[in-house]
């Protein structure tokens, strides 16, 4: 197996030295330092490792597991700054490192910057940026109405949210369609509303359409069978108390209701849900 920098690899052990482990990794062997090593750990044993360079630029190895990888964006915050550039922690002994080149703003000690990480083509070594927008994928996005994806937070615009979908394509998060505290630096199951012809991504928090409805109606019905046959939630309750107790906008949530009226399984009054005698 190629050895992948910045990633985490799973090697074998090669032999014992005073420091450490080393591992077998490709021309030369890669060192697991004594504090890393698993209990009990001995040749020829393959570890999972996360490979990345030292101080020094020298190869080494790590059993700990950083907030992020090579090719991943990522929301971070900055440990250090210096006269070079910011240093972020991303869970690693030696921080990542971004050059002034590579940020939008000059970065803050202790703020908190979405970036991409990847290797430097030049020097080799592991560094991010925050003009994460020459890293998004240019192919057209792969999605259909409905499908359900991994949505990394952005940052805030006058119409809602941008957002990373799946660590590749940008996507929008309209206000219309949030019904929960949403932060930059979330992580957050979405749902594709529509690709539009510009290849620009629609999101939406929840499902649309009947099936997310009918999904709704079965886990309603579970609820008021789990309480007693009662919901206090109805037509009149606000839309944020809905989605705080089950996640779902209050337009599904009165046409989940509607659905259970009409076959007959609850009773919709002025106090709220009633389930029926069955």
């Amino acid at each position: 197996m190629k050895l992948r920098l910045g990633h985490i690899n799973r090697l074998s052990v090669a032999r014992r030295a005073e420091q450490g482990l080393y591992l077998s990794g490709g021309p030369e062997d890669i060192l697991l330092p004594n504090r890393y090593v698993p209990e009990g750990a001995d040749v020829g044993d393959e570890i999972e490792v996360f490979v990345y360079l030292d101080s020094e630029e020298r190869l080494v190895a790590t059993t700990e597991t950083p907030l992020a990888q090579v090719g991943d964006f990522a929301w971070l915050q900055v440990a250090w700054v210096n006269q070079y550039g910011a240093f972020l922690d991303w869970g690693l002994m030696k921080d990542l490192f971004v050059p002034f080149s590579e940020q939008k703003m000059k970065m803050q000690k202790g703020r908190s910057y979405l970036v991409h990480i990847h290797l430097d083509q030049q020097t080799y070594r592991i560094v991010a940026s925050a003009k994460v927008e020459r890293y998004l994928s240019n192919e057209w996005p792969p999605y259909h109405g409905g499908d359900e994806v991994e949505a990394l937070i952005w940052q805030k615009t006058d119409l809602g949210f941008k957002a990373i979908i799946d660590n590749q394509f940008a996507g929008l998060l309209f206000d219309d369609e949030i019904f929960r505290d949403v932060h930059s630096g979330d992580r957050l199951r979405a749902f594709v509303k529509q690709v539009r012809p510009d290849g620009k991504i629609d999101l939406s928090l929840q499902k649309k359409g009947q099936k997310a409805v009918a999904d709704f109606s079965d886990i309603l019905l579970t609820h008021l069978r789990n309480n007693g046959g009662f919901s206090a939630l109805g037509d009149k309750s606000p839309a944020e108390e809905i989605y705080a107790l089950f996640g779902v906008s209050k337009k599904v949530f009165k046409k989940a209701a509607g659905d259970l009226y009409r076959r007959r399984l609850i009773t919709i009054d002025t106090d709220g849900l009633h389930l029926n005698s069955q």
